[in-house]
């Protein structure tokens, strides 16, 4: 019945293909059908790893009876979120209006048009605690929707008018200096489980922006990163033979992981491991942090990195242990004991901005952690990605599965966090082509934003800055349901703050004001909302903790490169420079150097050898003083 998925890129669609479901994919075709029936939708989003969302499968939608109950009064659509994240953004904000028990799997019904009139998220086969079947709930939405039609479209078109008009609330304020960002620290300190760790009960998340951001402020912010990475990394959240972290937990002593796990957290932490592992001011067990990265390294490396290059999206939580399917079965066996299991599954689609975040994170790795297998693991990814994720005439795709090209429209983040990881590989090797994709990238984001270049930036949209080009889901945008890019950051940096922080990166390089200029005004447009929630803008409080800094740009230069990523020369003054404070650290040939600055990046332009011996340009804002020889004489510049 769902043959229409059998060939969808997204494993969680074709997982579904095989249900008595008459399941259509996202697209034109279900809103046709929806009108040429005159039926409601039935929307129902989720992603391939999610453990309830497997549940509902088996109790519910391979149900025969409950699928000709939904076949006869619905049209049902079936929707990958991480292959779709504008589509699940929106449908997620509509939900809000209906239920506080907000997560996947996501059920909403809506008009024909696309508009949400009810919604929930994992109804039972059968009622319990109050929750009505999910048979029921269409009985009755079906019944009301033949019955009260009127009063649901009103209702529906009400949603879609306070969600336009919420979307357009201001969120500005001036960037931060470093009261303002003390402050946010000390909201975050107060917050922290001091019993067990981390932040809020249960459920209980790793929250990794935020943790970046407090990784990156000296002091009481940095100490609260270590202990919150350490007091996971300690926990059942982390599987210790592998060295993966799992979502999160059920329980707030971080027991009774939800067992699927996410690239995006595992990137994440990877690079909040490798920022309290490096600095002149690392941490007192340094030891402990770059064990906890090279563990993440590992399982980026081993398990989620595919043959083709690029790394699946997500390891289910799921898996078959003597025959039964069972959630953690796996996880929780020794090592012994899973030589004799098989694996859970990968969710092998390739997503352009999360493999983006892996290649970043890789690369920095590679030289902190001494890692250099990091580096190899990241140079597959980005090669994997700009032969099958970048067109020729530079359009961003958003996902893709063995070699297959999703036709889901990218977005932001795609864009943002492709740029950002391509900035730090081209750092960590030397090789310019990555930073010059990388600002056609952004250029295009910047190109594909209204004009914002009036004084009053405060009362724009943040996704004004930045857009992605070519516009929003068309899906979306055609009925008029696209709302702008959220700003919010749970799990991972919003695409707004992952194209901000690119461009900083950029001109940081050399590539112009335009790039700062762009990076801070989408800053300032978030400033108001991140000091009033902190928790939910970390990666956004991190660039503006970056902006709050003296910026100091380091250069070295050495005489060779004994492989991507493995600078030879003056061994103790390179070690000093990838432990200095600096915002930005380049490690290059006089080759490299030239190659970088002929490709419009000036920061090294100029940049040689001192009589045939490395050489350090230690810059502030792009006045430089006299390059220096040797270890002491570069610490003698600080600050």
């Amino acid at each position: 019945m769902g043959a229409r998925l059998a060939d969808a890129v997204s494993p969680y669609l074709r997982a579904h293909a095989g249900n008595p479901v008459d399941w259509f994919p996202w697209g034109d075709d279900a809103f046709a059908e929806a009108r040429r029936r005159d039926v409601p939708l039935l929307i129902s989003i989720g992603y391939a790893t999610c453990h309830w969302c497997h549940v509902m499968a088996r109790e519910s939608f391979g149900d025969a009876l409950t699928a000709h109950e939904l076949n006869a009064h619905f049209v049902a659509v079936k929707v990958d979120r991480e292959e779709h994240p504008d589509v699940d953004a929106s449908y997620l904000a509509a939900a809000s209006a209906f239920t506080r028990e907000l997560g996947w799997p996501l059920t909403v019904f809506a008009t024909p048009d696309g508009r949400a009139f009810y919604a929930g998220t994992y109804f039972p086969p059968h009622p319990q605690r109050g929750m009505p079947s999910f048979r029921q709930v269409l009985g009755a939405v079906g019944e009301a929707w033949r019955e009260r039609r009127g009063q649901l479209e009103e209702t529906a078109a009400a949603v879609a008018t306070a969600l336009a008009a919420a979307s357009l609330a201001p969120t500005a304020g001036a960037l931060p200096g470093e009261q303002e960002l003390g402050a946010a620290v000390a909201e975050l300190s107060a917050d922290e489980d001091r019993v067990h760790g981390g932040f809020g009960g249960a459920p209980k998340f790793p929250i990794a922006p935020v943790l970046g951001f407090l990784a990156r402020n000296a002091g009481n912010g940095r100490e609260l990163a270590r202990r919150t990475l350490l007091a996971m990394a300690g926990s059942p959240l982390r599987d210790d033979i592998d060295g993966g972290f799992f979502r999160y937990a059920t329980r707030s002593d971080w027991s009774e992981p939800h067992y699927e796990r996410m690239l995006t957290d595992n990137a994440l932490l990877l690079d909040v491991s490798v920022e309290l592992a490096r600095g002149a001011d690392a941490d007192a067990d340094p030891v402990a942090v770059t064990a906890v990265g090279r563990g993440i390294v590992d399982y980026l490396t081993t398990t989620l990195q595919l043959p083709e290059g690029g790394f699946a999206s997500a390891q289910d939580s799921e898996s078959l242990v003597d025959g039964v399917r069972t959630e953690g079965g796996y996880a929780t066996a020794d090592a012994e004991r899973r030589r004799t299991l098989e694996p859970p599954a990968l969710d092998e689609k390739v997503l352009t901005g999360w493999n983006g975040l892996a290649i970043g994170a890789l690369a920095r790795a590679a030289s902190v952690l001494d890692a250099p297998g990091a580096l190899v693991a990241a140079r597959r990814s980005a090669d994997y990605l700009l032969a099958e994720h970048l067109s020729p005439d530079g359009v961003v795709r958003r996902a893709s599965r063995d070699g297959v090209v999703s036709s889901a429209h990218a977005a932001l983040e795609d864009v943002g966090m492709l740029a950002g990881g391509l900035i730090e590989l081209a750092l960590a090797t030397g090789e310019v082509e990555h930073a010059a994709v990388a600002r056609t990238l952004i250029d295009a984001a910047l190109d594909a934003a209204p004009d914002t270049t009036d004084d009053d930036v405060t009362t724009a949209e943040p996704s004004a800055v930045f857009a992605v080009p070519g516009g929003a889901d068309p899906v979306l945008a055609e009925r008029g349901l696209a709302l702008p890019t959220d700003p919010a950051e749970g799990v991972a940096p919003s695409g707004i703050t992952a194209c901000a922080t690119a461009a900083w990166r950029l001109w940081l390089l050399g590539a112009g004001d335009r790039y700062r200029e762009a990076a801070e005004r989408a800053m300032r447009q978030l400033a108001g909302a991140a000091l009033e929630r902190p928790i939910a803008f970390g990666a956004a409080l991190e660039l503006m903790t970056r902006f709050a800094a003296p910026v100091v740009q380091l250069v070295v230069v050495v005489p060779e490169r004994d492989g991507p990523g493995r600078p030879r020369g003056d061994e103790e003054l390179i070690r000093a420079a990838g432990a200095a404070e600096a915002s930005l650290v380049v490690i290059v040939t006089e080759r490299e150097a030239a190659a970088f600055a002929d490709a419009g990046f000036d920061l090294l332009a100029g940049r040689r050898l001192i009589d045939g011996r490395t050489a350090a340009y230690r810059c502030r804002e792009f006045v430089c003083a006299l390059p220096v020889t040797d270890r002491a004489a570069l610490e003698g510049l600080a600050p």
